[in-house]
């Protein structure tokens, strides 16, 4: 999936409205633990470092958890696109290229963001 293609939708969205995401994959079952590792890592890096990054939730299905489904939001365009060019997430595709037997970037339209502080 290419990154023009990921903004698709980003570009054309209103400004104060974050970006949303659901990334599906279907991981090998022999690599799970470390995807896991993995995209925890990524996930607490992105929160952490970068402004723009609000938050990444990753969740697998409980009666197959190679399937793997990733909640990502941002607050625009411009901080998703930055998103794809730091280090860690560079990282993260790297390590995990041939962790994925599948992947599926969905773009989701927020309608209600709810939530509490862990």
């Amino acid at each position: 999936m290419g990154t023009s293609s990921m903004l698709g939708h980003a570009l054309a969205q209103d400004p104060h409205t974050p970006l949303v995401w659901i990334a599906e994959f279907e991981v090998d079952p022999a690599q799970l633990e470390s995807f896991k590792a993995a995209i925890v890592a990524v996930g607490e890096t992105s929160v952490r470092v970068e402004p723009g990054c609000l938050a990444l939730y990753a969740v697998a299905e409980k009666a197959d958890p190679s399937r793997v489904r990733v909640f990502e939001m941002y607050r625009d365009a411009d901080a998703y696109q930055a998103h794809l060019t730091t280090e860690h997430f560079k990282r993260f595709l790297a390590a995990t290229a041939d962790m994925v037997e599948s992947r599926r970037l969905i773009d989701m339209i927020p309608i209600s963001l709810a939530a509490k502080a862990k």
